[in-house]
């Protein structure tokens, strides 16, 4: 049977489609689904990218992507995130989600097993799958705030496990791995000579306490870091992200997978990405921040369960009975769309995107006030 025989379309943007459809038919819904910023990108890259056009840099570059870019990166994350990659050792990709297909494609052979920790994002399990990997699930439990326990991971490794996926920030869930889980994940990989793919696109958006990389706890020649311009610059449209590793086989691979199957990022795009590593995104996380206590108000007024979101921009709540209905239901009669637990791998449960206007989530989380008092 083909990879994609067992793979299903992303939950997320199926219901997005859908919020935009009735949006398209004059209907007054508030899309609570995808996590995209509602910021436009911020002036500034968008001038470095028209200039780039205007230069003519319209051809083909090293698909690693240019040396400029590389060299900003690594700038970027050594004095902003204390992760020290030299540009020799970063791809760019199109997007954090290319950059970690081609991370998965890099070390996976057929059958081999990736641990990962439910609640997790939608595309994980699909590209494991696809890169003939097979995804094992740990399924962290809300009582432990989704936090994944020593005698949790030790009881799904096996012989066959090739590597750790970690996400943190989290999505769905808002929630921030403490130090301690970390260097136990760490050590855990560490002993067994496991990888450990660090997905931290959200590690800019930290609203309490501070995001703790996996780089440094992990060996260098077993980590591949995977980072993006998306969530941090509201640049999602743009398709810029990356992978860096200080193993050099790893590398090459990643290398050759992103030469064969799209050679290099767009090429405009990279300029822009240039101008983002030396832009302040200051402002935006401060207004996530402000939408994130008006969404924390309205869930604590309605009793809401869940695990309070210390990053990323999510709230990840826990609901009475099939969550896929009750997401259904609460499209069709209040117009609000979420996005179900189950598409993360942890029904009942669901996921609300705070990455729109404080207007937007006031009226949408009123909406869903009315729904749950109808629902009780």
């Amino acid at each position: 049977m083909h990879p994609t025989e067992c793979i299903a379309p992303s939950k997320t943007l199926e219901i997005d489609a859908l919020a935009k459809k009735l949006l398209s038919e004059g209907k007054d819904v508030i899309n609570f689904t995808v996590g995209e910023p509602d910021f436009p990108t911020p002036k500034n890259i968008v001038d470095k990218a028209i200039e780039a056009l205007q230069k003519g840099f319209t051809k083909y570059t090293d698909s690693n992507g240019i040396p400029q870019l590389r060299e900003a990166i690594s700038k970027y994350l050594k004095e902003k995130k204390g992760v020290s990659y030299s540009s020799d050792e970063i791809v760019v990709s199109n997007g954090g989600k290319q950059a970690l297909f081609n991370a998965f494609s890099a070390i996976l052979e057929e059958n081999d097993e990736v641990l990962m920790f439910a609640p997790l994002w939608v595309s994980y399990v699909p590209q494991v799958l696809l890169a003939r990997g097979k995804p094992v699930i740990v399924r962290t439990r809300f009582e432990n705030g989704f936090i994944p326990t020593k005698e949790e991971i030790i009881s799904h490794i096996t012989d066959k496990t090739k590597a750790i996926l970690v996400n943190s920030p989290n999505n769905p869930t808002g929630g921030i791995y403490d130090k301690e889980t970390l260097e136990l994940i760490a050590t855990i990989a560490n002993e067994r000579n496991i990888f450990v793919i660090s997905d931290e696109v959200y590690d800019d958006l930290v609203y309490e306490g501070k995001h703790i990389s996996m780089y440094g706890l992990v060996k260098d020649e077993l980590l591949i870091y995977v980072n993006a311009f998306s969530k941090s610059h509201a640049m999602t449209g743009w398709r810029v992200g990356y992978t860096a590793t200080k193993n050099k086989e790893i590398k090459k691979r990643i290398s050759k997978i992103q030469s064969h199957v799209s050679s290099n990022i767009n090429t405009p795009a990279q300029y822009a990405a240039i101008e983002a590593c030396n832009t302040d995104n200051a402002s935006m996380i401060e207004e996530f921040k402000k939408r994130r206590e008006v969404i924390l108000r309205f869930a604590k007024d309605y009793g809401l369960e869940f695990v309070e979101p210390k990053g990323a921009f999510y709230l990840f709540f826990k609901v009475n009975g099939n969550d896929e209905e009750f997401c259904r239901q609460l499209l069709s009669e209040k117009l609000v769309a979420t996005v179900p637990g189950s598409a993360f791998e942890m029904p009942g449960f669901v996921r609300i995107s705070f990455a729109t206007s404080v207007e937007k989530i006031e009226e949408g989380m009123r909406r869903l006030g009315e729904f749950i008092k109808q629902q009780a």
